[in-house]
């Protein structure tokens, strides 16, 4: 399940739609409006593989790991969202709901930063080259 927060714009989440990325958005199909950063931890906890797609910083802390779920900080402008969401999700380390449970991951124009579950130091992956924004 590919979880959005309600920070990203409609209009992002209708592009991902498009695609047929199927998406679900805290305070439209999940949880309510206006849900505070700490009360989105524990009820995305609640639920089962999940990743969490989110544009607040708050959220990528190796505090946040969980062994299910995968929290991804999108660092980056707004109107990218859907782009850079659909970039992870492709990336070869992170295909898969498999290889990206237990992470938190920063996604930025540069490349990701990675928390492993169990992991004491964070990790940097870069982009493919072959990858983009497609």
């Amino acid at each position: 399940m590919i979880v959005l927060d309600e920070n990203l714009p409609d209009s992002q989440r209708r592009l991902l739609r498009s695609w047929r990325i199927r998406v679900q958005q805290i305070g439209h199909e999940l949880g309510r409006r206006g849900m505070r950063d700490a009360e989105i931890v524990p009820f995305l906890r609640r639920l089962q593989r999940l990743t969490f797609f989110t544009r607040d910083d708050w959220f990528y802390q190796p505090t946040h790991r969980h062994a299910e779920n995968c929290l991804v900080l999108l660092a980056i402008a707004e109107d990218e969202a859907a782009s850079f969401i659909r970039r992870v999700l492709r990336h070869p380390s992170l295909n898969t709901h498999a290889k990206r449970k237990g992470k938190v991951v920063r996604a930025t124009h540069a490349g990701l930063r990675v928390w492993r579950l169990n992991g004491d130091i964070e990790e940097r992956l870069a982009w493919p080259r072959s990858g983009g924004a497609r």
